[in-house]
């Protein structure tokens, strides 16, 4: 059996969220219709999210209401009940979409930043909220403007718990937080299992999760339905045994005493003069050891090595000293062969960095 599919704007999109979760309505694309959207989709799914397109392959992956409502439902249990969201993140993207559906399962109403966010968009939306238990989701770049702004932080300290994923959190701005009196939770997850899932490395609802020959798999009742009109893709990505469904990640990890800890994209191993260097444990490393708190570790190719890191970042570093260290610590293939330095990172309109856009400054840096 099928449902129908039809693309919903930003300001339909809320209404059109709620009647596909409810089955009153058909099932709805997060944005504008690109144009080559199938009529219908299968039965059970309720909502088509296209991945951020911070590789070179974003994907449409399709949800359930049922993967929808329970990564809600998880979300509660986690945070001590439902309560009332603040909404600053774009509704294309599933971590804004998750808060919509948390809004919609507590019945409450979010209150949504309007125009760009800065720090006094985020006050006024702050204000607006009534509820007991009060909850925002952020990406770190949005938080790292709030602890900047004094007028911001004593709407932030009200949160009982702000959210931050999307990416990769620098310790320094975790430590800031702490020291502002902020509650932060780092969440892991994706559009493929209807958003975070493991928060603060651990799995909350009935979300599992494992390594299997080094990379993240995650299990439970969140997972997507598979990538729309794709089903390579799709088998590459799930896969059942005994009886359970599990979504391989892509993602280098680790688990110890039940705590995951995230590596890097396996994809982001390069090969230099022979020797494999994952780009994210790099990035990791300067991050929590150097001043380029901010660096975004991207690969470039290299007519004697093969291909090279690049380091990103708009802090000032030497990139002889910033060699010097990495080459002790992870070796010189690790070395990052060039600094490109930037007045601010791009950012997608997810908040994540846009590292296309970097990896074509890396690759052309005379342009």
């Amino acid at each position: 059996m099928t449902r129908t599919l039809r693309a919903a704007t930003a300001d339909e999109f809320p209404r059109a969220l709620r009647e596909a979760l409810s089955g009153a309505g058909p099932a709805v694309f997060a944005g504008e219709d690109p144009g080559d959207l199938p009529a219908t989709v299968g039965q059970r799914v309720a909502l088509v999210v296209q991945s951020s397109g911070s590789t070179a392959h974003p994907k449409r992956v399709a949800l359930s209401a049922d993967a929808l409502l329970a990564n809600a439902a998880a979300t509660d249990s986690a945070l001590g009940g439902p309560g009332q969201w603040l909404l600053g993140l774009p509704t294309t993207y599933i971590a804004g979409i998750a808060v919509l559906v948390r809004s919609f399962a507590a019945q409450t109403e979010p209150a949504v930043i309007e125009g760009r966010f800065t720090a006094a968009s985020f006050v006024r939306a702050a204000e607006r909220l009534d509820h007991p238990l009060r909850f925002a989701s952020l990406v770190p770049a949005q938080l790292d403007t709030l602890l900047a702004a004094e007028e911001a932080l004593p709407a932030l300290r009200r949160f009982d718990r702000v959210l931050l994923g999307g990416q990769a959190t620098p310790p320094a701005l975790l430590e800031r937080a702490a020291a502002a009196g902020v509650r932060v939770t780092r969440t892991y997850g994706s559009s493929e299992t209807a958003g975070g899932c493991v928060y603060d490395g651990t799995p909350v609802g009935g979300t599992r999760m494992r390594i299997v020959d080094g990379l993240i798999e995650l299990s439970g009742p969140t997972l997507a339905e598979g990538y729309l009109g794709d089903p390579e893709r799709t088998d590459a990505a799930f896969h059942d045994e005994d009886g359970a469904r599990w979504y391989r990640t892509g993602d280098l990890g680790r688990i110890d005493d039940g705590v995951l800890t995230v590596l890097g994209r396996s994809d982001d191993v390069i090969v230099s003069g022979g020797i494999k260097v994952p780009l994210g444990e790099l990035e990791s490393f300067l991050r929590q050891r150097t001043d380029a708190v901010d660096a975004v570790v991207v690969p470039a190719d290299d007519p004697h090595w093969g291909q090279v890191p690049v380091v990103a970042t708009a802090a000032a570093v030497d990139l002889a000293a910033l060699r010097s260290t990495v080459a002790a610590e992870l070796g010189a293939a690790a070395a990052p062969a060039r600094v490109l330095r930037v007045d601010a990172l791009p950012l997608l309109p997810s908040g994540k960095p846009d590292r296309r856009a970097l990896r074509e400054a890396a690759q052309h840096p005379d342009r």
